[in-house]
């Protein structure tokens, strides 16, 4: 196992790298600058923010600079937050989309799940169409169409439940969470029912049957630790991408998090905040394909040991 995580943590560098310089080229290669925008800025004033900021500098003395400074752990000034890091805002704004995954995710594993299982025990009927139905309904639809959706029924016309804020009103949280955990919740329930049905279809499990164990004891008991590792291997990719994806439902409900400072930082080409967040983003993705993994591992040890055999 440690052999396993040893090697994933050395092959994430490279991939980190290669985020760090793609994203630096194309923030280069985009028109414009931090410096450019509607206000016409003098250019001696323009001369001074460059050299402050060493963009006058050729474009890889830039980028080995960004890598030092890296290195060291320094993500470099906002050039649009005047006296705060990039370190600063991440630090305000990754709270907040971090609890909105923490919700989403829990809505996503326990509809999934649920509906996963119950489609599972019976397969090819109306108890495993109706709940594979709505899963695929649930995958084809965007949360940017989901979230003004559930806005104008819940919110507007029922009345229920509020439409925007964060920790501002009782259930605010209840629509955000659903709109970003809606699509995971779907993939999670077909990634279930395959493997239950794989596991309830073993010789073990028509043993249990056979000995009279209730069918929630089969199911609960002996069905779910095998039949529930490839959900297991995609809540770690699922939970990173709820984090890097947020952004579009912190807008749609006005919540605080650091998908704010993301989409304003391309806006306003905001380098050091593009790259900071970028990079931030990719080592959690990494992060958690990491941890997916090993507890994937944990569950079966044989894919760890078929694992290292394809690598050696």
């Amino acid at each position: 196992m440690i052999k396993f995580a040893a090697i994933r943590i050395l092959q994430a560098i490279p991939v980190l790298f290669g985020v760090v310089t793609i994203t630096f080229a194309l923030i280069h290669i985009a028109p414009g600058g931090p410096f450019s925008g509607d206000k016409a800025v003098p250019p001696e004033v323009l001369i001074a923010l460059e050299e402050k900021y060493d963009l006058n500098l050729p474009l890889w003395q830039q980028y080995v600079g960004y890598l030092r400074d890296l290195a060291s752990g320094d993500l470099g000034p906002s050039f649009k937050y005047s006296g705060r890091t990039v370190s600063e805002l991440i630090a305000s704004g990754f709270p907040t989309t971090a609890e909105l995954a923490m919700y989403s995710m829990l809505v996503a594993i326990i509809i999934g799940l649920f509906a996963g299982v119950v489609a599972a025990i019976r397969p090819n009927s109306v108890q495993d169409y109706v709940p594979m139905s709505a899963a695929m309904l649930g995958i084809c639809m965007p949360s940017f169409l989901l979230g003004p959706l559930l806005v104008l029924v819940f919110g507007i016309y029922l009345e229920w439940l509020p439409i925007s804020g964060w920790n501002s009103l009782p259930g605010d949280k209840i629509l955000p969470a659903v709109t970003l955990g809606t699509g995971y919740a779907a993939y999670i329930a077909r990634l279930s029912r395959g493997g239950m049905l794989e596991v309830l279809s073993q010789d073990y499990i028509r043993t249990a049957r056979a000995k009279g164990l209730p069918e929630i004891v089969i199911v609960c008991k002996h069905g779910l630790r095998g039949g529930l590792i490839p959900v297991v291997a995609f809540l770690g990719p699922a939970f990173a991408g709820m984090l890097g994806g947020s952004f579009v439902v912190e807008t749609i409900f006005n919540i605080p998090g650091l998908g704010r400072f993301y989409v304003q930082a391309a806006f306003n080409r905001d380098y050091t905040m593009i790259l900071g967040t970028t990079i931030f983003f990719a080592t959690l993705i990494v992060s958690f394909n990491l941890l997916s993994d090993i507890l994937t591992m944990w569950l079966n040890p044989k894919l760890a040991q078929k694992d290292l055999e394809v690598e050696n």
